[in-house]
Parts: structure tokens; sequence; C-alpha cells
């Protein structure tokens, strides 16, 4: 593809020597939520690359049926633990993304919605943190409650209101906010660990971001916020936005490259998975590509620097049984799997419940249970039905989506249970 941009966008026609990587072995079959759905080749990984080799070829034009295929993947990137020829077909599928959109020559009102929210809204932390001052009145006020009361909504989509239940509740402090009076240097201190606010996860689970920095302080952990820290990019990597990632990656690497420091403790999965590419990314950035490959091997998961350090935090033993959901980017992108769960192990007194396909993909994929409402509730049940079985009162998950996915799940079931982040079930666990 004729693009000046690097990285990824430079992937987005994959060469054959990327594209026969793929050995046709069938593998991935079991693993692929879509296919287990539909049983149609074309919605299966090994069937998506073949669409992606047909147009990177040129015997297949940007037809609706790619498109199609390209969008109804979640990118859960099950397929890539499933597959013994190492095929990285996460890459693959985001590349085609960006292809779509850069050959878009139309757009529908969801479309323009769409990047209007990823391109202006997620960039700009102060129309954010508007926009998210808005949404917050309007849920407090008991005006969302009536606009979907009156089923007015419906009008612009039959869904709508299912969205509405979807969103994040807005918190009225973000992260500094509520870290105002705290000092972020503990008298003793073992590591240095930088953080990602984030962007939704700064202004909806800003209380999951102090359960995680107080977790770390409480554990002799010096933590360092960047104050000119912007949206991880990943949102826009996974919808075809890559020329805005591109600048958020290096806005936050001139950012986080500020102060030096032992880890990046990362609390969302999404976030995380792509912070360890930026390195990859920016691996032919003359100016970059050295402090992007530094930068990526420093980020490490909540769970996987907790294992890593082997904190022996003094923990009560909780009353609750609890059950684990994996979630796609830590289990399938970053490959953090164990550490969770042994992290988990070693608090004392702890009832586990094993969940039944724990890898499986609960459909919320960043912005495709709102995309693909229909499709992501096929998903959804499913794993519904698996927590169901375990009669947990919690389930601990490490990504915003998943929580926000699992919480609509349970109230739409009337499940006894609530969703939890593992760095907010530690730190209430904590003997003060």
């Amino acid at each position: 593809m004729k693009n000046p941009e690097l990285g990824i966008i430079r992937a987005a026609l994959p060469d054959d020597e990327i594209l026969t990587k793929c050995i046709h072995c069938g593998m991935c079959l079991a693993t692929c939520p879509t296919y287990d759905l539909t049983k149609l080749e074309r919605s299966s990984p090994r069937g998506r690359i073949q669409l992606i080799k047909a147009v990177a070829d040129g015997r297949l034009e940007i037809t609706p049926t790619f498109i199609e295929e390209m969008s109804f993947c979640l990118d859960c990137q099950a397929c890539e633990t499933a597959c013994p020829a190492g095929v990285k077909y996460g890459r693959m599928v985001e590349s085609s993304r960006v292809l779509i959109e850069d050959t878009k020559e139309n757009y529908a009102i969801p479309d323009i919605v769409k990047k209007i929210g990823l391109n202006y809204i997620l960039t700009n932390n102060l129309a954010l943190r508007t926009v998210a001052f808005l949404m917050l009145l309007i849920q407090r006020s008991g005006l969302q409650f009536l606009m979907m009361k009156s089923g007015f909504l419906k009008i612009f989509n039959k869904n709508f209101n299912e969205y509405l239940k979807l969103l994040p509740k807005m918190k009225f402090k973000t992260t500094r906010g509520l870290l105002k009076g705290v000092s972020l240097k503990p008298e003793r201190s073992r590591y240095k660990a930088a953080f990602l606010s984030g962007c939704i996860m700064d202004v909806a689970f800003s209380d999951v971001n102090l359960d995680t920095i107080q977790f770390l302080l409480k554990n002799d952990c010096e933590v360092f916020i960047p104050e000119k820290q912007v949206c991880c990019g990943s949102l826009h990597a996974h919808n075809g936005e890559m020329k805005t990632a591109f600048a958020l990656m290096k806005k936050n690497l001139d950012a986080f490259l500020a102060e030096d420091y032992d880890y990046l403790v990362s609390n969302s999965a999404g976030c995380g998975a792509f912070m360890k590419e930026y390195g990859h990314l920016l691996s032919d950035d003359p100016v970059y590509s050295i402090a992007a490959g530094k930068f990526s091997e420093k980020v490490k998961d909540f769970s996987e620097f907790v294992h890593l350090t082997d904190f022996q935090t003094k923990l009560r033993p909780p009353d609750e049984t609890v059950t684990y959901h994996d979630a796609c980017h830590l289990v399938h992108s970053q490959k953090v799997s164990q550490e969770p769960r042994q992290m988990l192990a070693k608090i004392p007194g702890i009832m586990m419940e094993n969940l039944n396909e724990s890898t499986w993909c609960c459909g919320s994929a960043g912005i495709y249970n709102v995309t693909r409402y229909e499709d992501s509730m096929h998903f959804l049940d499913k794993k519904m039905q698996n927590l169901k079985n375990t009669k947990a009162d919690v389930v601990l998950t490490a990504n915003p989506g998943c929580m926000l996915q699992i919480e609509y799940g349970i109230k739409k079931y009337g499940l006894k249970m609530r969703i939890e982040h593992p760095a907010t079930f530690l730190n209430r666990l904590i003997k003060e």
C-alpha cells in the first residue's frame, strides 16, 4: 500500500513471507469464536488470511464481503495462541482495517461518530473530560433513565437503550483528582513504577486506577504518573485509525521517557498489549525506534508485575468465592495466563472456582459490542452460562471492556455475582 506511515500501516498489504506462514492446519478453527458461531471457512482465521492474501495479490478488490469479515472478527487473537506456526494474525487483520479505512470514500453516520470519538475526543484530555462530565450529569440526573424509558432513542437504533446500558459509569474525579494530597513516594522504595492513567480508565475507572496505585505504594513502590501522557492508541489501532495511533504513541514516549523507572505497570489488558507493541510498530522510525523498544520491554501487566516482584503483602482471607476470566489481550496477546492465577493463589484462604472456557472472548472486544451488538451478545451468552455454572460471588478480570460486558451480562441474566478488577480485589484485602 502506498502510504508514508511506518509499522503496521506498511504491512497493510502483507507480502508472501508473512502470509505463507499459515500452513492451513486448522488448529485455529476450534478456538475462533466467529467460526464456532457460523462454521463458515471465510469467518475463520485461515479463511480471512486467504481473503487478505487475495487483496494483496490483486485478485480481490475491497469487497463488501471482505469488509464484513474484517469487521466480524473480534481480534481476540485466540488463534495466535493455538497456531503452531506462530502466525501473527492480529497484525494482519488490524492492517486490513487500516486499508479499509484508507479506501473508504463515503462514511455512514456510525462511522463518522466513531471517527469523532477516536480522533478528536480520545486524543484530547480536555475534550475527553468534558464529554465524560456531560455523561456524568446525564447519568446521575436521571435523564438517561428517562431517555431509555421513553423509547425515543429507538427511533435512531433499535439497540440504543442497550448501548447506554453498556456505557461505563463516569466518575466525578479522574485519577489525579483522587490522588490529590497522596504522596507517590513511600518512605522505603524497592521499585519505581510508571503508570498509565489511560483514557476511559481515567474517567470511568479512576477507582481501579486508585486501587492499583495504592497497592503499589503499600508495597514500597514509588509511582511515576507523567502529566503529559495521552491515550495509548490501542482502540485506534484496532479500528483502522493508525495515523492517530502513531501520533499518540510518540506523545507517550516523550512523556514517559522524561524520567527513568523500572517498569511501566498497566492495569488494562488492551492498553498493556498495545504498549508492548510500540517497539515493533516504531522499529523503523529514525527518531523513536530505540526508545520505543526500551519502553515496550518495561511494560508489565499488574499481575505480571506483582508476580515478578514477589510482593509479600499481608492479606486477609476473602469471604467470597472467586473465579477468573482471561481478558483476550492479556492471555492471547501478552501471553500472560499463569501469573494472575499464581498471584491469586498467594491469598490466604482464597476459594477459587474454575471457569470453563475462561480464555474465550466475552464479546466486548474494544467497541465491538456497540458496532456489532447482536454478534457480541452471542459470545456474551456463552460466557455468562459458563460463569453461572461456577456459582462464584466475584468474577475477576483485568480489562475495562470485559468488566463492562460481563457486568452487563450479570444484570441481563439476573445473576448474584459482581465483577471486580484484581487490583481492587487485592487492595481491599490488605491488612491495615
